[in-house]
């Protein structure tokens, strides 16, 4: 899921807003046992909270199956899960750029889907702001689904199950409509929550917590050398900088794509670190296949440009962040504890 151009993106949101926003939710009680409704301790409040499409089984199951279902696309073979897996966090393992229809490819690396419930937009780019209308731009966008929001409901019409299974989660014995299509996959790509990683049972105190020497350390020289950026428990600020890739940005204005400033151009969505191990290659062009290339770009591979991130400019004429070789490698051995081995093999998130 990369991105969509304003003006497209704008017109389909409000088409989905006139047509079906005012729509009342059918009466559901929120079910525990749905994954991803248990807020962990260390989390901050989730801008997608539980009351904003209170989770019941069947709509979680629901929104699971769509993820999965390739008819979303117009030739129908891609899905959202042919491009986010669920065994690298919903990343598309060693892929630069994801196949989309016709083998199309685009020009960003597909961004892992976790922690969504905390993301006040999305993509590298920032351009969709809620969760529920986020899987637009890629169904619509030509180089991944191909598709449109009709011809999409208009399949789902069509399948009796889809039919019978809207109606058991929405009520009512009418057509599925865009609302509760979108409504009904955001119960699945909210529960995507990736909390249980060595890291987060050190830092709740919880058994499995323990960190050795190197990794206590890694932490330490990442909140003090990167965690400007990558801040707080979900390890990004949910900022847009400009880590000084290129000097100039002739085919991708980052930022800049939806905002339309000058001041934007160059600039990306800091991605978090979570399970970062695992969903190389990195930077929104999959420029880096592993985080030894990515931290030898911050030690000395960065390039001056009019946007670069002002924490990135040295005394004197160096430009980016001093790693040694002892940070270097305890750096590593930290970002290994931020893998959450049940987030990455819990069969519930699985495709079914």
């Amino acid at each position: 899921m990369k991105g969509l151009c304003p003006f497209v993106r704008g017109w389909l949101l409000l088409a989905l807003l006139v047509a079906g926003g005012c729509r009342p939710d059918a009466d559901v009680r929120p079910n525990e046992e749905v994954p991803g409704t248990s807020m962990p301790g260390n989390f901050p409040v989730p801008v997608y909270g539980i009351d904003k499409n209170p989770p019941t089984r069947a709509a979680f199951e629901l929104g699971r199956t769509l993820f999965y279902d390739p008819r979303l696309s117009r030739t129908g073979a891609v899905s959202c899960g042919s491009c986010h897996q669920q065994f690298v966090a919903f990343a598309h393992a060693g892929h630069q750029f994801s196949h989309g229809v016709d083998n199309r490819l685009g020009m960003r690396n597909a961004p892992a889907l976790q922690n969504l419930r905390w993301k006040p937009n999305f993509f590298w780019d920032g351009g969709p702001s809620n969760i529920e209308t986020m899987p637009l731009a890629p169904i619509t966008n030509p180089v991944e689904m191909d598709e449109t929001l009709d011809n999409v409901v208009r399949k789902l019409n069509a399948d009796d199950d889809y039919k019978r299974r809207f109606a058991a989660v929405f009520g009512g014995s009418g057509p599925i409509d865009s609302y509760q299509f979108l409504r009904a996959l955001a119960q699945f790509t909210a529960a995507l929550t990736s909390a249980d990683s060595r890291y987060d049972h050190y830092v709740r105190h919880e058994a499995g917590g323990t960190l050795s020497q190197s990794e206590l350390r890694g932490l330490t020289i990442l909140r003090q050398k990167c965690g400007s950026c990558h801040a707080g428990e979900l390890f990004t600020d949910e900022s847009f900088r400009n880590n000084g890739l290129d000097r100039s940005f002739p085919l991708d204005s980052g930022r800049a794509h939806i905002t339309q400033r000058s001041i934007d151009v160059g600039r990306f969505k800091v991605p978090s670190l979570r399970n970062v191990a695992l969903t190389g290659p990195y930077m929104h062009d999959g420029r880096f296949q592993t985080l030894t290339e990515v931290l030898d770009h911050y030690d000395h591979g960065m390039v001056e440009s009019g946007t670069l991130d002002p924490q990135f400019r040295q005394p004197g004429a160096r430009t980016g962040i001093s790693i040694t070789t002892q940070d270097r490698q305890d750096l590593l051995a930290f970002l290994t504890t931020l893998t959450d081995e049940e987030f990455l093999r819990n069969p519930e998130l699985s495709e079914r």
